[in-house]
């Protein structure tokens, strides 16, 4: 099994299950479903089914042009997205040199690798070199204690009218209060709720924040 540097349990036994959860199963082509399912079996962080179904159903509605990753893993979200949108092009952010090698491998076995800029770096560093007003869609789905630290740059790189999803913004109910938050997350949670609190109080953005998976924060720019 290959080592990757943060891997963890919480896949798919482990995500915070929602009311909705059995409802939202996302339409996935058999070659993604397997490297999914190796994913899971790997305990390589990757998108639950219900936030998949999510991302599915409003690229299908927005059909973005120029979309945003920042946290490829192995290129599970990625290819989903490309999938969807046709004539798209994901430029797509991920420190961990494992989950990058994969994931430009996957990107390749699934003949994507052309409408993809995969990049190896630092999420808050390689987004200051990226052009502003790019971008239609931003999935931000990297280490949620960085959230609040991007979001003035990624507010930036969005068009007018530009989508950006965060994904896990209520951290399998720490946030909610539905789970006790272990000591060591305390410093965690509280920097999500920052980043919670700056997009819904942001007067250049019109946020939601949904009930979905391990909660989604959907903010768009005015």
């Amino acid at each position: 099994m290959t080592e990757f540097d943060y891997a963890h349990k919480n896949t798919q036994e482990g995500e915070r299950a929602t009311k909705t959860a059995p409802f939202n199963k996302p339409q996935v082509e058999e070659e993604i479903r397997a490297l999914r399912l190796n994913a899971f079996k790997e305990e390589i962080p990757v998108s639950d089914d219900e936030t998949l179904c999510f991302l599915q159903t409003v690229l299908a509605a927005l059909k973005p042009q120029n979309i945003l990753e920042l946290g490829t893993a192995v290129g599970v979200s990625g290819a989903v997205m490309l999938k969807i949108c046709t004539g798209a092009h994901l430029t797509t952010v991920e420190r961990d040199a494992n989950f990058y090698k994969s994931a430009v491998e996957n990107f390749k076995s699934l003949g994507l690798a052309e409408r993809v800029t995969a990049i190896f770096g630092d999420a808050g560093e390689e987004i200051l070199n990226l052009p502003e007003g790019t971008f239609d869609f931003i999935f931000l789905d990297s280490a949620k204690v960085q959230y609040i630290k991007y979001l003035p740059r990624l507010k930036q790189l969005l068009k007018k009218g530009g989508v950006l999803a965060a994904d896990d913004v209520l951290l399998f109910g720490y946030v909610t209060g539905e789970e006790e938050v272990p000591k060591k997350r305390k410093m965690l949670v509280e920097h999500i709720k920052e980043y919670i609190s700056a997009v819904t109080d942001d007067d250049e953005l019109y946020t939601t924040v949904l009930d979905i998976g391990n909660g989604v924060a959907l903010s768009v720019k005015k």
